[in-house]
């Protein structure tokens, strides 16, 4: 098996007499995004200065290509990629003035520089905006620009916290469609939002802070399997739904198949992998269809079930 990028085991973190990292363990493979998600004060953030060598954790281990990251290994540090969720950027320069700037921290110098300098800006979609000053940006720019210079030294690890609040939803649309680019590329991404609606977009696993504990972690399905939720397909139909309700009872993974006001409603644990087989049994049945929807339990249900608060409290 391929090793994951980053590897978290047993990370622990103490503020006096609070603690605010206990025993936390995670991985995140390459080429996937890992969502950390948590209510106010759960501890990500201080999981993600752990990761990324702010911090000295009190005990536990962070590596990092299987180098261990602390504030004492800088050059393990090359290895990874930052964007905090404050503007880190000049705001009397141009973007390609910060970027060179950043890029120089990095090491990189000459024409490899610009080179990189105009690969980053193609990549955030900013290149025609390269010699302007970036006080003269909207917000969801700056945001770009912010994850721009996260990536100047190709970094292994990709570290995003919360990177697009306080923007327009479509910054926020281009932002994860970076986000989702720099996956398929192979890089590792970790990502903390506190928009539920982005990790079940761009996650392929999370992971549920809370009171500075990993209190559950997994791919959408699998969380919300803890909770037993189904997948509920209602159909609307011009024939014998009875006999509909009755043929789909008889397909494996419906648990449940109704007629309700009108339509036939079922709850099976996997509604999208089901429907050929339904739609098959609804022709066999002579049943003319007008609209079929598949509604598929959230994460919402998941955290507010773990935590017992919304996402943004």
């Amino acid at each position: 098996m391929t090793p994951p990028v980053l590897s978290a085991a047993h990370l622990g973190k103490r503020f006096g007499d609070r603690v605010a990292v206990d025993d936390v363990s995670f991985t995140v493979a390459p080429g996937e995004t890992y969502g950390l998600l948590g209510p106010n004060g759960a501890g990500k953030t201080t999981t993600i200065r752990l990761v990324c060598g702010l911090l000295r954790a009190d005990q536990g281990e962070v590596l990092v290509a299987g180098s261990p990251i602390r504030p004492a290994t800088p050059a393990a540090k090359r290895y990874v990629g930052y964007v905090p969720q404050d503007i880190a950027l000049y705001p009397d320069l141009t973007a390609w003035e910060n970027l060179r700037f950043f890029g120089r921290l990095y090491g990189l110098r000459g024409a490899a520089l610009n080179r990189r300098v105009g690969k980053v800006l193609e990549l955030i979609g900013l290149t025609d905006r390269a010699g302007d000053r970036v006080e003269s940006f909207s917000g969801g720019m700056r945001r770009r620009l912010n994850i721009g210079a996260g990536l100047l030294h190709e970094p292994t690890l990709l570290v995003l916290d919360e990177p697009t609040v306080g923007v327009d939803p479509q910054s926020r649309h281009a932002v994860m469609e970076s986000v989702r680019s720099f996956g398929a590329s192979g890089m590792a991404v970790l990502y903390t939002t506190h928009y539920m609606e982005e990790a079940e977009r761009l996650c392929d696993r999370v992971g549920i802070i809370d009171r500075g504990r990993l209190v559950a972690e997994g791919t959408r399905r699998q969380l919300v399997a803890r909770l037993g939720e189904r997948d509920r397909i209602t159909l609307a139909a011009s024939g014998d739904l009875t006999g509909l309700a009755e043929s789909c009872r008889g397909l494996a993974g419906v648990d449940r198949a109704e007629v309700k006001d009108g339509e036939v409603q079922l709850l099976a644990a996997e509604g999208r992998r089901l429907l050929p087989g339904v739609l098959d049994a609804a022709e066999r049945s002579g049943l003319s269809i007008r609209s079929v929807e598949v509604d598929e339990p959230d994460l919402e249900a998941v955290f507010l079930h773990l935590t017992g608060t919304a996402l943004r409290e």
